[in-house]
């Protein structure tokens, strides 16, 4: 007679007469079964399906949705200066499932990164969720808002974008990165308008100071923001860029 262990060993019984290496042989058995041998990792930089690999044990699932673009400034007169905020990085989200959990298979959806707003003063645009069936989902980061204007006796700030966040299940999630303020002091772009970072991406360098117009920045694979494009006195209007496409990465041990 025997009997399995919680994690499905199976041993004998004090009244099991079964010889001795006939145990052994059932417990190596058993064991193999439930051992992780090998792992099996797919990562999707599009849309597409997961088929659980035969012999799984558990899943890990990490799914990063797509960055947001940052908006474009408008042209600006001699005495003028603009620049527009960097936008946000994407959430970042992980769960770790049963095989059963994960299920026999699920649609993998991969967030598109936020257009960059064309030029003149339009905003960025969000970046798409990402996904894994409906059992995690990650947010978008969020498209910053267009360039304004200060001129010589004046200045004006906008805050960047706030980093995507409020998604749902898993076990782990980390808000994508803010976008950087823009900044023009006294008709001068003063570049802090770096694109936001993420789980997988770096923050996206400002292009820096410049009285010169320069476009957006694209942001960081993957799930990174968009800098910020700027123009300093008697410019033509710049268009922002692109944030970053997210990503889902799906590892299976498998016995």
């Amino acid at each position: 007679m025997t009997a399995n262990t919680s994690k499905g060993i199976t041993y004998p019984q004090s009244t099991d007469h079964t010889r001795l290496w006939e145990h052994l042989q059932n417990l190596a058995t058993t064991a193999d079964g439930i051992i992780a041998g090998s792992a099996d990792v797919q990562v999707f930089t599009a849309n597409g399906t997961w088929t659980r690999p035969v012999g799984a044990l558990w899943v890990i699932v990490e799914v990063q949705a797509a960055g947001g673009g940052s908006g474009g400034t408008p042209a600006t007169a001699a005495s003028q200066g603009t620049s527009s905020p960097g936008g946000s990085g994407g959430e970042y989200a992980r769960g770790i499932l049963t095989a059963a959990g994960a299920g026999a298979s699920q649609a993998i959806t991969v967030g598109a990164g936020g257009t960059g707003g064309s030029a003149g003063a339009n905003a960025g645009n969000n970046g798409g969720n990402s996904s894994f069936g409906a059992l995690i989902t990650a947010i978008g980061g969020s498209g910053s808002q267009a360039g304004a204007s200060g001129s010589s006796s004046s200045s004006v700030s906008l805050a960047g974008a706030d980093g995507g966040s409020g998604g749902s299940g898993g076990d782990f999630r980390m808000q994508g990165g803010d976008g950087g303020c823009s900044q023009c002091m006294n008709g001068f772009p003063v570049k802090l308008n770096n694109g936001g970072g993420s789980y997988f991406a770096g923050v996206q360098r400002s292009s820096g100071i410049s009285v010169g117009g320069t476009g957006g920045i694209s942001g960081n694979s993957y799930g990174g923001g968009a800098s910020g494009a700027s123009a300093g006195p008697s410019q033509a209007a710049q268009a922002g860029a692109a944030g970053a496409d997210g990503c889902v990465i799906v590892t299976t041990f498998k016995a």
